[in-house]
């Protein structure tokens, strides 16, 4: 296991834990899954990793767990799918020449364990080399500037940063394991700069302070890719516990409906060519 070895060699063993998060390694039978539903326009899926240690708690993601424990601890827990480089691998005698792949869809290719494991890195560096794939790459990690060397390489490729709100108060209610506004909006604006297609996704759009001042903070980026959905107080599911504190907070800010299409429409009006919801996801 060759590929194994590079990421879990004696030199650098297995961790079983980061942070509050406990880690598992498994092989997974596949690493690109056929996009379907939100992600349909495009080829595939790829997530090296299952779970998330940013553990929001609205993510969609979690309700996808193969088991309630699984979806009650959301955050706490993280599988690395130790053989995702060999199966790509297995994948050059026929090329994936053109293909859109969205990286990730149910995970955050960029959260903390990979820093030490470079599962993603190693990734891009087979697509690059050997795939010609038409990339968009999704996080809201200030990590993803590590790799603008490979990015550079890329013919086809966007990066995507999620920034939900320009509140740090609601952000660590919803958000309280992942990177601050600021070094998000940091990061990508970094990543434009490097000559990389970016874009902003305000996905889901949570209680926002000032839209007016939160849009021209996004433009001062100098980026002009921006897409936004709504985040739908009465609908929205939350794990970990956390629908109380989260209810108080969209109650605090009279998040509803009628007050997001009243930023919606700050928002579209500062942002013209803003994209709304599935649309705004299009392969580039």
């Amino acid at each position: 296991m060759e590929e194994q070895m590079s990421l879990f060699g004696e030199e650098n063993p297995k961790k079983k834990s980061l942070g509050k998060a406990s880690i598992e390694y498994k092989s997974a039978g596949s690493i690109l899954t056929p996009a379907s539903g939100f992600m349909a326009e495009y080829d595939y899926t790829l997530n090296p990793y299952s779970g998330c240690s940013f553990g929001c708690t609205y993510c969609y993601a979690a309700f996808f767990s193969r088991n309630k424990e699984k979806m009650d601890t959301w955050g706490d827990w993280i599988t690395v799918k130790e053989n995702a480089l060999a199966l790509l691998k297995k994948k050059r005698k026929r090329p994936l020449i053109d293909k859109t792949i969205y990286l990730s869809s149910v995970t955050d290719p960029y959260q903390p364990i990979e820093k030490e494991l470079e599962l993603t890195r190693n990734i891009l560096k087979e697509l690059v080399e050997f795939h010609n794939v038409r990339l968009v790459i999704q996080t809201r990690s200030a990590l993803v500037t590590r790799d603008i060397d490979l990015f550079k390489q890329f013919k086809h490729i966007q990066v995507n940063m999620t920034v939900t709100t320009d509140s740090e108060k609601v952000r660590k209610v919803f958000e309280p394991y992942c990177p601050g506004n600021k070094q998000r909006i940091k990061a990508i604006k970094e990543i434009h700069q490097a000559g990389i297609q970016s874009c902003i996704t305000m996905t889901p759009l949570l209680p926002v302070d000032n839209p007016e001042n939160f849009a021209e903070e996004l433009l001062e980026t100098g980026i002009t890719r921006f897409i936004i959905q709504p985040f739908h107080k009465d609908k929205g599911k939350f794990v970990r516990g956390t629908r109380d504190e989260a209810v108080k907070i969209l109650n605090e800010f009279n998040w509803s409906d009628i007050e997001y299409q009243r930023v919606l429409a700050i928002m579209r009006k500062k942002i013209p060519n803003l994209g709304i919801g599935k649309t705004g996801f299009a392969p580039i």
